[in-house]
């Protein structure tokens, strides 16, 4: 049985809500999968709720968006206690921080003659935690861009025109505060943030996988990856990255799934075995 271990939702920037990821999930024979929204808890909730009674396990994720030396870094939690103060104060503070984030890309598009609007933005991110797919959205409503990808290859990914860096928090002090919410730890998407070379501190830090199947790797990156896990001792995890059926790439819930076997150890790490 697989699990889709990467999975965003309406709580964040995913097009689908908790209860309709877990309509997808049972439909794809899925054993499980981890709600992983960014920044936030919000979507753990409702999915359990949706999944009771059916042969689907929910598991309580997240997404920490850091940064380090000019590299965006993503680590994944699982497992998270959702009771756990500092971490959810530092959720907070985080998601106060996008809207700031947002607020100065906004102007800078303006600047470059794109007029969107923050109200729009705002209203494309619902009650979900603010991202910059909010404001790709915006551009590609506007008929700026030709697709949400264009709108970060030309204006607002790393490097572009409108782009503004996120400073709020490092890898090393995500990993930490997952392990203090009794979570487990694990780089995500490994082969796009390209920081092999941070892993042995990471490790040191308390990392404790892997993503190594992820829609956007390539086999070489599998390879590459899965070897990695075997030689620092890792889990490895895996997952669609799954956000709608609007995005360009990660628009298919379990198109890239772990053995359930993964979700064992993570489990084991995390004390719930």
């Amino acid at each position: 049985m697989d699990a889709d271990l990467h999975v965003h939702t309406t709580a964040s920037d995913g097009a689908d809500t908790p209860k309709e990821v877990v309509g997808k999930a049972l439909r794809k024979g899925l054993s499980a999968i981890a709600i992983s929204d960014h920044d936030t808890l919000a979507g753990v909730t409702e999915a359990m709720e949706a999944a009771a009674g059916f042969r689907l396990e929910v598991i309580s994720g997240v997404e920490v968006n850091t940064y380090y030396q000019g590299m965006e870094i993503h680590v994944l939690g699982y497992f998270i206690d959702p009771n756990n103060e500092e971490f959810i104060t530092t959720l907070r503070d985080l998601q106060d921080e996008r809207l700031v984030r947002a607020e100065k890309m906004v102007n800078k598009l303006k600047e470059l003659g794109l007029g969107i609007k923050m109200s729009r933005v705002m209203e494309l991110s619902g009650d979900g935690t603010l991202g910059r797919p909010h404001i790709a959205r915006a551009l590609l409503e506007k008929k700026y861009v030709s697709s949400l990808q264009e709108a970060f290859n030309q204006y607002i990914g790393a490097g572009k025109p409108a782009y503004v860096p996120r400073d709020k928090l490092t890898p090393a002090e995500a990993i930490q505060l997952i392990i203090k919410a009794k979570g487990v730890p694990v780089l995500a998407h490994p082969g796009l943030s390209k920081a092999d070379s941070l892993l042995p501190d990471l490790i040191k830090t308390g990392l404790k996988g892997l993503e190594v199947w992820h829609k956007n790797h390539t086999p070489l990156m599998v390879e590459h990856y899965y070897k990695l896990t075997k030689e620092y001792g890792l889990i490895a995890t895996g997952g669609s990255d799954y956000h709608g059926a609007h995005h360009d790439t990660c628009n298919e819930l379990g198109a890239a799934v772990a053995p359930y076997e993964s979700v064992k150890k993570l489990k084991e790490v995390a004390g719930k075995i």
